[in-house]
């Protein structure tokens, strides 16, 4: 599921613990894209009830303008899904876009997930499939079944990797989220995000990269994302208001790969029309464009429009030989 104009934006995503009426107001007012109100770890089992009342109150009376408004449920081994869900949905469902399912191993997950919202919005009155699922990998059966769990629901939208649990899946020889192994030449995480990379993208989905718990170094956070950013990957989670600006950044394009992008497009439109000649290909600068050109550019466009970047540079009409001039 998208906005009308496009997918969402998700560069920055902040967790946010359902049981702090402090951090719910607080977080209306942080520049992230994304804030997904907690109701799973971040929530001691006794203070679930009250946190579900809570995230009601605040997604129906906060202002959460240009964000994407999402609440972290619990898994289905514990006794709060559903309950999560019905509170939840039943009381505030116009005002969220999407439920995070954590722990996800198979599609009958998500479907189950799909299933209950369907009878809570049928219930409620609520435009049936307008809610959005992300679904978080967190062990090495969910990872096993990902291009499974990408397609169980059309409401999917994202998939999330959840690097603590997922490291205790495996036995990996860290203790720090999100840091490499001791002792291992090679990054210890690329197959992994690869793997939800390739489920997602195949399924239209955003891929999302997961927490860095050292909240403090920034130097460090910016470095893990980097690594995710470089693959594909649309954002990543925060989980203190000093990693927000480095995952803007890190997951935007630069405005001169925008520019270049948005370059890319107009010299295609033109050259492939009548008036430019109807040609496959042409030259802007020193490079050819082609269709596969254009299919680049469109990812790098669309993200600097998602990030809210404006275009500084226009083509030139094409000179004699068919080349533009920047």
């Amino acid at each position: 599921m998208t906005r009308a104009d496009g997918p969402r934006s998700r560069r920055s995503c902040l967790a946010v613990p359902g049981s702090s009426p402090r951090f719910l107001e607080k977080a209306q007012g942080l520049p992230v894209d994304q804030v997904f109100l907690d109701l799973e770890d971040a929530c001691a089992p006794l203070a679930k009830e009250g946190a579900r009342h809570a995230i009601v109150k605040a997604l129906n009376e906060g202002d959460w303008t240009g964000k994407t408004r999402v609440v972290r449920v619990n898994d289905w081994t514990t006794p709060w899904t559903y309950r999560d869900v019905i509170t939840v949905v039943e009381g505030a469902g116009a005002s969220l876009d999407c439920l995070m399912l954590p722990k996800v191993r198979d599609a009958h997950q998500v479907r189950a997930l799909d299933l209950l919202v369907t009878q809570v919005e049928r219930s409620a009155g609520l435009p049936v499939g307008r809610i959005g699922i992300e679904a978080q990998i967190e062990d090495a059966q969910g990872l096993v079944n990902v291009d499974e769990i990408a397609t169980a629901s059309p409401r999917m939208e994202t998939i999330v990797f959840g690097p603590a649990d997922f490291m205790a899946s495996i036995n990996m020889k860290s203790l720090v989220v999100g840091e490499q192994p001791p002792g291992y030449p090679a990054d210890a995480y690329h197959y992994v995000l690869m793997r939800i990379l390739m489920a997602a993208r195949a399924a239209g989905l955003q891929a999302i990269d997961g927490p860095y718990l050292q909240i403090r170094n920034v130097d460090g956070f910016r470095e893990v994302a980097r690594r995710s950013a470089a693959l594909g990957f649309d954002g990543k989670w925060v989980l203190h208001p000093g990693q927000i600006d480095a995952a803007n950044e890190v997951y935007s394009p630069t405005q001169e790969d925008y520019d270049r992008a948005e370059l890319i497009l107009d010299a295609y439109a033109y050259v492939t029309s009548e008036r430019g000649g109807a040609r496959g290909a042409a030259m802007l600068g020193d490079e050819m464009i082609d269709e596969a050109s254009r299919k680049m550019a469109l990812v790098i466009a669309g993200k600097g429009r998602a990030a809210g970047l404006t275009r500084t540079k226009t083509y030139a009409p094409p000179a004699g030989d068919g080349s533009f001039a920047e």
